[in-house]
This record gives structure tokens, sequence and C-alpha cells, in this order.
């Protein structure tokens, strides 16, 4: 059913009321970091980085408002505060009449249809921000009171399912971190007493770097030719994304050194950001040829000495990170690691049998991570089809 719609500055009204520095310290403090991407949510901890004095002007807020992030409109944050407070200038508060539902309005602002519309319409290319005039003459669909609150009730109990997804998957992710700890203790300690070894002794074949390709090697974007090569960005989260990465065509005796296996890990040597550097990324199984470039490491693991998944856990855990990696890696800029940094990282080696229990018990765990993700990507399909449904524009 399809509802009159009214320019939203006819039903709801910027109120800033500004608050100095300094002043109202006792009420809590919000700014854009507070407030999480897409769901609206506070972010898990302190609520604001910003000190509890900010140095800059502030904007009051209550439990009437809804806080619109007008920096960078496409990161969508949207929050509906429980308590009263104040905020940064770049949250905006908007105080809907009594025509509009609070909860209504923010799900307006957060539609898919919303965010693009007002993102087409910024200001500012470093810092863009929305243009608020045009946020507020953006015709909103103004059902009874009654029916907002129906349509509100069926959203959240659509967004409840996508949280409640989100927090199964992250649960899911947390598995086998836990069953490492577990099963091997802490690396810093090896309180098991287990074997421990340099880096190049459990691997088949030397640390190699990756390949440089000039610009005129790679084929255009969504060509089918040529061959898969992963780049710093493509590893970002752990795990190499086939079928996305760009594509290279160069002889094949100058691609032949750098073809990956799956017995082959790849450790970031240069990083745009610190958490990103020496951090190791691994590969999913494919009979598909892929290559690497030059911000990476290949390590070629000895299946006789270790497995790869132990070998890619162990690597990438906050224990080894913190007692055997992190001072190891240089730069500020750009951060990275080099061979002879890690030649000398000491690996905890168990025996394989007990690694090989373990990867079992990984396999097993990507297998629930697998149908976590899809799920949530099922229910986050349906609740943006529902926002569209209700607001208008696609899915």
């Amino acid at each position: 059913m399809r509802f009159a719609t009214v320019p939203l500055g006819e039903v709801c009204a910027q109120d800033r009321a500004s608050v100095r520095a300094r002043e109202r310290s006792e009420l809590p403090y919000l700014g854009m970091e507070s407030i999480e991407s897409q769901s609206g949510s506070l972010a898990k901890g302190e609520l604001s980085k910003t000190p509890e004095a900010p140095e800059a002007n502030s904007f009051l807020f209550t439990q009437s408002h809804v806080l619109y992030g007008k920096l960078r409109p496409y990161l969508n944050k949207v929050h509906v505060p429980a308590f009263d407070g104040k905020c940064s200038t770049e949250l905006v508060p908007l105080r809907p009449s009594k025509e509009l539902q609070r909860e209504y309005l923010a799900y307006f602002l957060r539609a898919p249809s919303t965010v693009e519309r007002i993102s087409q319409r910024v200001a500012g290319a470093r810092m863009p921000r929305a243009d608020m005039s045009f946020v507020m003459s953006l015709p909103i669909p103004l059902p009874p009171g009654d029916e907002q609150r129906r349509i509100v009730d069926l959203l959240s109990r659509a967004e409840n399912i996508v949280g409640m997804r989100r927090e199964a998957e992250a649960k899911a992710k947390e598995i086998i971190p836990e069953l490492f700890l577990n099963m091997f203790g802490d690396p810093a300690g090896n309180p098991k007493g287990w074997e421990v070894r340099s880096l190049p002794e459990v691997l088949a074949e030397p640390f190699k770097n990756g390949l440089y390709l000039a610009k005129e090697y790679y084929v255009a974007d969504g060509a089918p030719d040529g061959v898969e090569m992963v780049h710093m960005s493509d590893a970002f989260y752990g795990e190499v994304q086939r079928g996305q990465l760009r594509r290279v065509i160069a002889p094949a005796k100058a691609l032949e050194p750098y073809l990956l296996t799956g017995r082959d890990l790849l450790v970031a040597r240069r990083s745009l950001n610190w958490e990103g550097a020496a951090k190791l990324c691994r590969l999913p199984e494919s009979t598909e040829p892929i290559v690497f470039e030059s911000s990476f490491i290949r390590l070629r693991t000895d299946p006789e000495r270790i497995e790869t998944d132990y070998l890619y856990y162990y690597m990438n855990s906050p224990q080894t990170r913190a007692a055997f990696i992190e001072g190891r890696i240089t730069g500020i800029t750009i951060s990275g690691i080099n061979q002879a940094a890690l030649a000398t990282i000491p690996v905890m080696v168990p025996d394989l049998e007990s690694q090989r229990r373990f990867c079992m018990h990984v396999n097993q765990s990507r297998s629930i991570s697998a149908s976590q993700i899809a799920a949530l990507q099922t229910s986050t399909k349906v609740f943006k089809s529902l926002l569209a449904g209700v607001f208008g524009g696609g899915t």
C-alpha cells in the first residue's frame, strides 16, 4: 500500500541547540565513531574516542531525537538515542513532529534509496557532507501513526534477525582461535612443551617475494583472459576471494615461479595499516592458476613437518603476534616485515597427529561459518527488501 508523501522538513526539524566546549560535562558524548555504520547501533566499548571535554562545540540531544550523521552519508550512520547527551556537530539531532514516529524516521533515513539520493548530493571532496537542505526536502511516506508503528515493528523484527545472524557469524569465527588455545596453549609461553623451530625449518622451500609486473601486463577489469594475481588489497581479511581478482597476461615462464598451491600462505610484507602488516592470508582450493605480487612473501609448508592451516592460525593468533611478530614490524606510513625478520620467528610445532586433528575441527568450523554467512546474507536481503517496499528503491 502506498501512502501520501510530504517533504521531510514539514514533519521534522533540525535541532541544533549548541553546547560550548567543556560545558555540560555530566552528559555522555557521541562522536561519529560512536555509531556503527548501517545498523545505527552504538559501537562497542567507550561511547567516543573524543575526550570527555571536547575542544569544539557540541549539539544537545534527548530521547526524542534521531541523530543523523551528515559526514560521509554513504556510511549510513543514523542512531535513535536511549539517553540524553551531547554529540559532534557532524551528527545532526532531528526532532520529528507528533505526526512522525522517530523509529520510522530512522528507518527512512537508513533506507538504501534514501542513502543513495543523499550521497549523490554531497558537498566537499575529501570530507563529503550531506546537503541538509536537500535532506529536509526529501519526500517521506506518511502513513497514520498506527501504521507507522506496525511498519516499525515489522522492520525491527527483521533487523533483529539480521543482528542475531551477525552475532552467530562472529561467534563462529571465534571458535577456531579458542580451539587453538585449548589444544596447544599460549604460543608465548608454550605451557605444553611442544617442540619449537624457526619458521624456515617448517617450510619446504625458502621464502619467496612476489612478482612485480608493469601495468601493460594487466588485462581490463572483468575480462576473462589471463591469470589471477593476488594484491595487497585482495587479502585484507586473511582469505583471498577468487573470481574477482585482477588478471595478468605474461609468458608462462615468467609466471611459473610465482604460481601458488594449496600448501602456500602469503605474508603481507607491506601494508597500508599496521594491523595488516605481517598477517598471513590463505587461498581457497581451486584448480585455476593464481600468482602473487610483490607486496607478499610466500611460505610453502612442508607436509612432513607442519599443517598449513595450523601454521596459518599459529602465526595470526593475537598471542603469537604480540610475542613474536609485532616487534619485528617496521615502518609507519607503510608497515611491513622482511625475510630476515621472518626467519627469526619461533614456531611451536606439536606432533602431526594433533595438528591434523585441529585441522579437522577447522574444516568443520568453516562449514558452520559458511552456513552463518549464507543465513546473514539472506536475512540482510530480506530486511533491505522490506525497507525498499516501504520507502521505495531497489534491493
